[in-house]
């Protein structure tokens, strides 16, 4: 994505935070019984990754029948569309060997790679310190407290435990009859409901949920509608699913929900929702095409995101198995 797609993105994003600005004053739009302490207690750094379990686990494998698996992660580099100001390099270096050295009687060459990039680029896990309202996050943590340049001391992505559980692919595209549904379309819970029935799968507790919705395919193709725009999920639907007790929600989008944001909602409020009051991870840019070609909405999920201390989020290739 080029800067001035950047700047049009943050100019418009601007713009709408200008115009939720009174909701978010009253408090209306955020309205969310003691969000600011996490069932799972005062100490609790992991939110919704306490619903899974050795069972889901046990459950998950249940659906594997044909042992296929599936890449959700985007290929990433220097032109992979990213939220300003993020960017991404690679830099590929031969230590001590540029004038022709080698190891040993062997001569042993060998290369190795420097990146210098953002982590929330592609495709990634939001962790539970990205979000914030007014400077607290998950179960009442106060920026203040814990974000520190050099790390966060607490709600770090090392915390997450590895996320293998049922997944469950809700396609969007296919119901609205679409290889890419509109931007600004909300996915709230009539459409989640009447989508799921439709596919015969139901919601639980413990679930990754992903969206398919055909957006990531104007990656390449119109950066700028892709990255200043998209259908996703609503502010009512977030909710829906919180309460279903999903463990993480993903779409093959850039920043999962909808935008433009919905009237009458705030700036950036489904991460609000999901992250900051109900401590529910958020995968964005996830690739579902094949998950859509083949009609797989089952599946087993697997993640084991890089623990680095302290990080806010992190690149990941999530795999589907069924």
């Amino acid at each position: 994505m080029t800067n001035q797609n950047h700047t049009t993105l943050h100019r418009g994003l601007t713009t709408m935070a200008a115009a939720a600005m009174s909701c978010l004053i009253g408090g209306a739009a955020l309205a969310a019984d003691d969000w600011t302490k996490s069932k799972w207690g005062p100490d609790d750094q992991i939110g919704a990754a306490n619903n899974l379990s050795a069972e889901k686990v046990l459950e998950a494998s249940k659906l594997i029948t044909t042992g296929k698996t599936y890449a959700l992660g985007i290929e990433t580099n220097s032109q992979t569309p990213a939220y300003a100001p993020r960017s991404f390099k690679i830099y590929v270096v031969q230590p001590g060997q540029v004038q022709g050295g080698s190891l040993g009687s062997t001569k042993t060459t060998y290369n190795d790679d420097i990146i210098e990039g953002w982590l929330g680029i592609g495709s990634q896990i939001d962790g539970l310190g990205h979000i914030g309202i007014d400077g607290v996050y998950y179960n009442g943590n106060h920026a203040k407290d814990f974000v520190d340049m050099s790390g966060l001391k607490k709600l770090g992505i090392e915390k997450v435990p590895p996320i293998t559980t049922r997944g469950v692919m809700l396609d969007m595209a296919a119901h609205y009859g679409t290889d890419v549904v509109k931007e600004g379309t909300a996915f709230n819970k009539a459409e989640i409901e009447a989508v799921a029935q439709k596919q015969g799968v139901e919601i639980r507790k413990g679930d990754v949920v992903l969206f398919n919705t055909g957006w990531i395919s104007l990656i390449g193709q119109d950066d700028k509608r892709y990255g200043s725009v998209e259908p996703g999920l609503g502010v009512e639907g977030a909710r829906y699913l919180a309460e279903k007790g999903v463990v993480a929600v993903g779409a093959d989008s850039w920043a999962l929900e909808v935008i433009p944001f919905e009237p009458g909602t705030g700036v950036f409020e489904v991460h609000q929702v999901l992250l900051a009051q109900n401590g529910i991870y958020i995968l964005e840019n996830m690739n579902t095409a094949e998950l859509a070609k083949d009609k797989a909405y089952e599946f087993m999920f697997v993640l084991g995101q890089p623990r680095y201390t302290g990080a806010v989020q992190a690149i990941i290739n999530p795999v589907a198995i069924r």
